[in-house]
């Protein structure tokens, strides 16, 4: 199972017509307006998705900021961008992707197996040269079939567990693990027993995922291991799938744990641990 398409194999299947439904997840903290950005300059073909209001439930501090939506809220949706059963899906945005791992993630957890994250996303696509549309995009509704389960998950119960017998990483930036800062959830820290793992760790200075060789030595190196079981989490369940997408390409499965540090802060019983 391939986890990345480049932009040239993106290429030669949209000249050749290679069946392709292709979503642009641009997200990110502090930014508003990512359908702005797409409306403005997208790749030829390419389904605006909307992180906020598609790929997450409501939030509350039970569940955190970001939990995973309903099937049949996710079927909907995909349905109007397009997908149908066996259809080849590319997903990309402009920051490394650490938006579409959410997508990817979320239509890999709901079964179906030609997801990819297309690697550099659109800034790739720009730097060889293709063009780029703007406006919207007309296209026909999907009518896909997705069930819930084909990706691992583990919830709040669990994450202690992991953390003793396991691996548990924390794919936050280091000043947010070690608790210097917290800009956005209740306590400053890390769950204790995690690893800090930095999501921009997974990516070379382009914005492309590193090799595989190298993200098994990077992984290696934060106790990783082929017989130990691994669950990831960030801020609330986005940039930690781009964590497992990482792994994935190193060669390891590892379990998203949904709720994330949103769930877990919000949580006056339980432990916080600062510092590295």
């Amino acid at each position: 199972m391939k986890t990345l398409m480049d932009v040239q194999a993106l290429r030669d299947r949209m000249t050749s017509g290679a069946q392709t439904v292709l979503l642009d997840v641009r997200w990110a903290l502090g930014d508003p307006h990512g359908h702005g950005h797409y409306h403005s300059a997208h790749i030829p073909g390419a389904v605006y998705v909307d992180l906020e209001a598609t790929l997450s439930g409501e939030p509350s501090a039970r569940e955190g900021r970001h939990p995973l939506p309903g099937i049949d809220r996710l079927q909907e949706a995909a349905r109007q961008w397009g997908i149908n059963d066996g259809d080849v899906v590319v997903a990309y945005d402009n920051s490394g992707n650490t938006s579409a791992a959410r997508l990817w993630w979320l239509l890999r957890w709901a079964g179906l197996d030609a997801v990819h994250l297309l690697d550099g996303g659109l800034a790739a696509w720009t730097s060889a040269g293709f063009e780029t549309e703007g406006g919207e995009e007309q296209h026909c509704l999907g009518e896909v079939e997705l069930n819930h389960g084909s990706m691992p998950v583990v919830d709040i119960d669990r994450v202690p567990e992991i953390a003793e017998h396991g691996v548990l990483l924390d794919a936050r930036a280091d000043e947010r693990f070690r608790g210097e800062v917290e800009p956005l959830d209740p306590k400053a820290g890390h769950i204790p027993g995690a690893v800090g793992a930095p999501t921009t760790g997974n990516l070379t200075a382009d914005q492309r995922f590193r090799t595989p060789a190298d993200l098994r030595r990077r992984f290696e190196a934060l106790g990783v291991r082929d017989a130990v079981e691994i669950a990831v989490y960030c801020g609330s369940g986005i940039t930690a799938a781009h964590q497992i997408a990482a792994l994935e390409i190193a060669g390891y499965p590892a379990a998203l744990y949904p709720g994330s540090w949103s769930q877990w802060s919000s949580r006056s019983d339980l432990p916080v641990a600062t510092g590295a």
